[in-house]
């Protein structure tokens, strides 16, 4: 079985041929798997850990790119689930001058959004060691339930559960219910990884050493912090610090948390194997994992699209060591 499992949704990034445009003034798009948790798995693959996902597509070709994409990455899919009653998802994707990116989603409903209980085959996750979810799989039934269930039963099983927000208000009823919704997710999750919008919309507090104390003190073992080009910072009850970040010619940024969070998951999983608690880490332990998440989600941002911009492993190395050359 994997050593980390990923749930959630697995979709179609149609991402804008040109950036600095909106999607309105968008030339054409490139096709791309996408989906923050499948990325997250692609990623963990190319890192050279054991991934499996957990998750619906549509019965229709897009899901079958979506299953063959993953597959041919070596991402474990034997729970990933076809479903007739909805196609699988798109996403339209634009990055503009300022750095923002343009979103239109089309899952009214998503294929994924169909995701039940009765999907969930609690034995796949007996023996992994992290299971990873985020919280647009908690918007709405019967996906929530199913996300629920999957994560009590990693949790029983003795995985560290892994939670990303990645907040998209879009897809909420309205701002408030995102906020009920991911804050409740928290309670239970041992690594949360946020950026510093979502660190202050979650929290209420811009104060980015009080937000992640906030964090922490529902019973999160450590708390990552997105910094963009600045790289990173960590907190857990015991330590804290900011790693920087890596310079590169930056294309596009989607993608680049869902790449972080693999280098994170990637970077822990030794210590988790060796039955250290990650809230009692060295902080030279810290910067490594850091530094490791850091790379990944820099990398992934020098070309279009996400997993096809996912770095194996030897980039990665190459770019901490100072060797790396030009995508």
């Amino acid at each position: 079985m994997p050593d980390i499992v990923t749930l959630g949704e697995a979709l179609i990034d149609l991402v804008s041929t040109e950036s600095g445009v909106s999607l309105e003034e968008a030339p054409g798009f490139l096709r791309a798997a996408g989906g923050a948790p499948a990325n997250v798995a692609v990623a963990l693959s190319r890192l050279g850990k054991s991934v499996g996902f957990i998750g619906k597509v549509g019965a229709d070709p897009f899901g079958d790119f979506l299953c063959h994409t993953l597959s041919d990455e070596g991402v474990d899919t034997t729970c990933m689930l076809s479903e007739r009653r909805a196609h699988t998802a798109l996403a339209f994707v634009s990055l503009m001058n300022n750095g923002e990116r343009d979103f239109i989603f089309y899952r009214d409903p998503g294929a994924d959004m169909f995701l039940s209980e009765s999907d969930i085959d609690t034995d796949y996750l007996a023996d992994c060691r992290i299971f990873h979810h985020g919280s647009i799989s908690l918007i709405s039934e019967p996906n929530r339930a199913a996300t629920l269930v999957a994560r009590r039963a990693a949790a029983s099983a003795g995985a560290l559960i892994s939670y990303d927000p990645n907040i998209r208000l879009s897809l909420w009823p309205d701002a408030e219910t995102a906020r009920k919704g991911v804050r409740a997710a928290l309670e239970g999750a041992d690594i949360v990884k946020a950026s510093t919008e979502e660190l202050t919309f979650i929290t209420g507090t811009n104060d980015m050493d009080k937000g992640c104390s906030l964090i922490l003190d529902m019973g999160v073992k450590l708390v990552t912090v997105t910094l963009g080009a600045a790289g990173s910072y960590y907190r857990t009850l015991a330590a804290s610090g900011q790693i920087p970040g890596f310079k590169v010619h930056v294309v596009d940024t989607t993608g680049a948390g869902d790449a972080f969070v693999a280098g994170v998951l990637a970077g822990l999983l030794p210590f988790v194997k060796q039955g250290r608690e990650i809230c009692n880490l060295d902080k030279e332990d810290y910067h490594v994992v850091l530094r490791l998440a850091n790379a990944v989600g820099a990398l992934v941002t020098t070309e279009r699209g996400v997993i096809p911009s996912l770095p194996a492993k030897g980039e990665v190395e190459a770019l901490i060591n100072g060797t790396a050359l030009e995508r």
